[in-house]
C-alpha cells in the first residue's frame, strides 16, 4: 500500500513538474506606428467652414452630421419666424402711425406700446437666433478640428491609467488612487 502511494506521489509530482515547463512563445510587437498627418485638423476645419458637417464626414463621424444640420436648421427656422413676426408687428405699428387700420383683428386690439414691446421682443429673439446660427457654425468647425487632432492621438497598451489600492504605513489603512504607468 505504501508503495502504491509512493508511486502515485511520484507520478503526480513528475507530471506537475513537467506541466510547469512550457514552451516560450515570443510575440513580436506588431503595432505599427501610423503616419501622423499634421494637416488633418486643418483640413477638417476647412471642410467644415466650406460646408457645415463636411469636416465631421471627413473625420468619419457620420452621426454628427445630422446634429450639425439640426442645430443650424432650428436656429435658422427661429430666425426666419421671429423676423416674420417682427415685420408683422412693425407694419401694424407703421400703419397706425399713418392713420390706417391694420389687417389683423388680433393686432387691432393691441395698444401702440404693446406693439412696440412686441417688436422689441421679436427683434431680440431674431438677433439671438442669428447668434445661435453663428455659434453652431463655429462650434461645427471647432468640433471637426479637435476631433481630427484627437483621432491621431496615440493610445496603446503601454500607457495605462489604472485605479490602485496602496497600503498607508502610517495609518495602516488602504488608500485608493490612480496611477499613470508607461512601459518601455
Amino acid at each position: 500500500m505504501q508503495n502504491q502511494f509512493l508511486l502515485l506521489f511520484l507520478f503526480f509530482g513528475l507530471t506537475s513538474v513537467f506541466a510547469q515547463e512550457k514552451t516560450k512563445i515570443i510575440l513580436n510587437d506588431n503595432l505599427k506606428a501610423e503616419a501622423i498627418d499634421p494637416l488633418r485638423p486643418a483640413k477638417a476645419a476647412f471642410y467644415s467652414a466650406i460646408l457645415p458637417g463636411l469636416g465631421q464626414f471627413y473625420n468619419k463621424k457620420y452621426w454628427k452630421v445630422p446634429l450639425v444640420y439640426g442645430a443650424i436648421g432650428v436656429s435658422t427656422y427661429f430666425y426666419i419666424d421671429n423676423q416674420k413676426k417682427y415685420n408683422l408687428y412693425r407694419d401694424e405699428y407703421k400703419s397706425r402711425l399713418e392713420g390706417t387700420s391694420g389687417h389683423s383683428a388680433f393686432l387691432s386690439g393691441l395698444s401702440e406700446s404693446q406693439l412696440i414691446a412686441a417688436q422689441k421682443q421679436f427683434q431680440r429673439n431674431r438677433d439671438l437666433s442669428a447668434l445661435f446660427i453663428v455659434g453652431f457654425y463655429v462650434l461645427n468647425i471647432i468640433d471637426a478640428n479637435v476631433d481630427a487632432a484627437l483621432s491621431q492621438f496615440n493610445v496603446d497598451e503601454r500607457l495605462a491609467f489604472k485605479p490602485v489600492v496602496i497600503k498607508n504605513d502610517i495609518t495602516l489603512k488602504n488608500d485608493f488612487g490612480f496611477t499613470l504607468c508607461y512601459n518601455f
